[in-house]
């Protein structure tokens, strides 16, 4: 397939999906224009993106892809100074960043680039915003001077010519007009008894547009000038080229890691600008998405589906957004496949990959080529069985055709294409294929959830179920007449709708059912295997203590041989030297140490790391006020040690004199909302009865979930007069600055 194939296809289906506007949106933050899939190791990728967005950094500017300018050196041809200024402006960007502060895969990528010294011969020779330093070169300095003097000579002769009194008679207006490029006067009819010059053009008026030929000579002068400066740009062009050509390899790699850069900004920059984020697809068929929406919707109620299975059959209410879901969850694994931000909770969403997404959702009637919808759909079907490790979506699946036919057709082809391992999102209103399908482990139901009370869909989900389609009341809701439904109720008949809530609820029933049974095999399994556990603690157990039985009974058949030697001996001192060798050959008794815990009570004296303080109210167990130097703070007792108990609580009336300094930090980065709460909470304790009076604390940037813990923590702590966010130096945005 050709890539102008490919990219036709890709546009289908981004059409398909609803993501046009997305993608559109988010092409515009290329630099230059770029596929969507980046090519290469995306684990690698998704790191560089990680790591990208974690800093603070401006966009690159809006750059032409290199492939023509490259052909033109390689041909050793000339270039323009607008594509030589192309590259200056890649190059400039690469030292930018590269001056930042960067660590890690950033620092390393960076520090791959390096920029020839025989560049900068070019580039000090542009602006910032690409105009040639004509100040370097003192031929065109001295002919820029030269231009200026004659366009000074132009307006002051314009301006002596409208202020003289034999050609104010002939003058319409006393302006300067601008035609054809040309400075001229309006002037009347008999202007040439007074006035030499071109007639440029006529007014509507009937007048006549004249260029002085004092004017025209000046403005010759400039041209022939102009000449000169063109033929001195052309020769800085080509010895440009020149040493560009023999820059090319730079030129090449350079050209390569900012597609790579750009690339991966884009993606940052996109993600920053709308809140959204960025999730990587996995190594596996897995798809489960938490509070996921799709782009094209607004207000709209967050997605929740677990599809681990290899078939999603959603059925229930009409206009009950089964379309929408089964968008969705290609939409996201498209996304996810392409690393295109979306909105999506990524801790608790899993996506799998897959080669291809295929969805199979519009009408494929054609009247041009004799084609009927069913026609249409069974040729798109055929088309799945040529793919392996792909996702497919399904709407209507029966569209076309009987719903019994269909539904014993669609069941053998899903049965075969779940053999095949493919991953299957199918929508249906009809009951039957459903029923057909729902006995399957690999087969997942879902339904869309009717509020039958307000007679209208929820546009909510329910797991395990069959649900109904409600066409009665959908098309009440939708106009049509209560007569009219109510005769198409009598002929669809009881018996009819019995059936259908026989197969809903028999269908619901059944899942239920193996559920159960599910369940009860994994408790039974986990039961067997802590039994199985237990027998093995057991037996080691036993053997251990056979071994301490064994070695107990040795160290007293030693000692008893001791007692024995030594009873046989005359001597008293050599008997009792005996016996005290017996003696010590004796296994000790081991005395478990006794492990107290303390309690705190209002009033006890107790130490907080090198300050001594007394309990002035306890909460809890693990909780208490401490009066420190006529300062109250709030501690953990785990913290704390105990001095002696006070009977009473004395009246302590201290005065404290302490050097306060400043340049106390405390860095949070990576810890949790919690986490980091619970250790600021103490860095503040320390920095009080030190006599901190301002403190720095690092949070990062991230994802705004910490940064926003520290600030709702400093907001409501007692000792807290202010804070705000640190100097660009000292981390801007990412630290904050606290008075206490």
């Amino acid at each position: 397939m050709s890539v102008k194939d490919s990219n036709t296809q890709l546009d289908v289906l981004i059409a398909q999906l609803d993501l046009k506007e997305h993608i559109t949106q988010f092409q515009t933050f290329f630099s230059r224009e770029h596929t969507l899939y980046i090519q290469g190791d995306q684990e690698l990728h998704f790191r560089y993106i990680k790591a990208l967005d974690a800093l603070e950094f401006k966009a690159p500017p809006k750059v032409t892809d290199f492939t023509t300018l490259k052909l033109h050196l390689k041909k050793h041809g000339v270039l323009s100074f607008e594509q030589i200024f192309e590259i200056v402006k890649v190059v400039r960007y690469f030292r930018y960043f590269g001056k930042k502060e960067l660590d890690g895969i950033l620092k390393q990528w960076m520090d791959k680039i390096i920029i020839p010294e025989k560049f900068q011969e070019i580039e000090k020779y542009f602006t910032h915003d690409g105009k040639f330093e004509e100040n370097l070169d003192e031929n065109l300095f001295q002919l820029s001077k030269r231009v200026q003097e004659h366009k000074n000579d132009i307006s002051g002769s314009l301006k002596r010519l409208m202020n003289s009194s034999k050609i104010a008679p002939y003058l319409v207006d006393t302006q300067v007009h601008f035609i054809n490029n040309e400075e001229c006067l309006l002037v009347r009819g008999g202007f040439n008894h007074v006035l030499k010059g071109a007639v440029i053009g006529r007014s509507s008026g009937g007048f006549f547009y004249v260029a002085p030929d004092s004017i025209l000579k000046a403005k010759e002068k400039i041209r022939f000038i102009e000449q000169e400066r063109e033929a001195i740009f052309y020769t800085y062009a080509k010895e440009f080229s020149t040493k560009l050509a023999e820059l090319l390899p730079f030129i090449n790699f350079i050209d390569k890691e900012f597609d790579k850069f750009d690339n991966y900004q884009a993606r940052v920059m996109f993600a920053r600008s709308q809140n959204l984020e960025l999730l990587k697809s996995k190594n596996d068929t897995k798809i489960i998405l938490k509070d996921f929406i799709h782009p094209a919707l607004h207000n709209a109620k967050p997605i929740n589906v677990d599809f681990s299975k290899n078939i999603l059959m959603i059925t229930g209410v009409n206009a009950g957004g089964k379309t929408m879901l089964l968008k969705s969850i290609l939409a996201a694994t498209f996304m996810a496949k392409y690393t295109i931000p979306m909105k999506i909770d990524t801790h608790k969403s899993h996506i799998g990959n897959f080669k291809k997404v295929l969805a199979i959702i519009d009408d494929p009637q054609n009247v041009k080529n004799d084609i009927s919808t069913f026609a249409g759909r069974m040729q798109q079907f055929s088309k799945i069985f040529e793919h392996k490790n792909i996702l497919v979506g399904v709407d209507e699946i029966e569209l076309g055709t009987d719903s019994d036919e269909a539904a014993a057709l669609f069941k053998v082809i899903l049965d075969d294409l779940i053999k095949r391992g493919q991953k299957v999102v199918v929508t249906t209103h009809h009951k039957r294929l459903a029923a057909l399908m729902a006995d399957r482990d690999d087969v997942e139901l879902m339904a869309a959830i009717y509020d039958e009370e307000a007679r209208r869909p929820t546009y909510e989900f329910m797991q395990g179920i069959i649900g109904k389609s409600y066409a009665f009341e959908t098309a009440s809701r939708y106009g049509i007449a209560h007569t009219l439904v109510e005769k198409a109720k009598q002929v669809y008949g009881d018996n009819s709708e019995k059936l259908s809530l026989l197969i809903e609820r028999g269908s619901q029933l059944e899942r239920e059912l193996k559920h159960k049974h599910k369940q009860v095999d994994e408790k039974l399994e986990n039961l067997q295997k802590k039994e199985r556990l237990l027998q093995e603690q057991k037996e080691q157990l036993l053997q251990e203590l056979e071994k301490e039985k064994q070695k107990l009974k040795k160290s007293y058949e030693d000692a008893i041989n001791e007692a024995k030697k030594a009873a046989r001996g005359d001597d008293i001192k050599e008997i009792h030297r005996a016996m005290n060798k017996a003696n010590k050959k004796l296994p000790k008794e081991q005395k478990a140490p006794i492990k107290r815990e303390i309690e705190f009570h209002v009033g006890d004296e107790v130490k907080y790391h090198t300050q001594s303080g007394t309990i002035v109210a306890m909460k809890g167990k693990n909780e208490a006020m401490v009066e420190i130097n006529g300062m109250k703070i709030r501690v953990k007792t785990k913290h704390l040690k105990p001095t002696k108990i006070l009977k009473t609580q004395p009246k302590t009336d201290v005065s404290v004199n302490v050097t306060k300094k400043a340049g106390l930090k405390c860095d949070l980065h990576g810890m949790r909302g919690d986490e980091a709460c619970e250790v600021l909470d103490k860095f503040l304790n320390d920095a009080l009865i030190n006599g901190w009076d301002e403190v720095i604390v690092y949070h990062g940037i991230g994802t705004g979930k910490l940064s926003y813990a520290v600030k709702e923590f400093l907001k409501h702590h007692p000792r807290v007069k202010s804070f705000e966010d640190a100097p660009q130096h000292l981390g801007g945005f990412g630290a904050k600055i606290v008075h206490l």
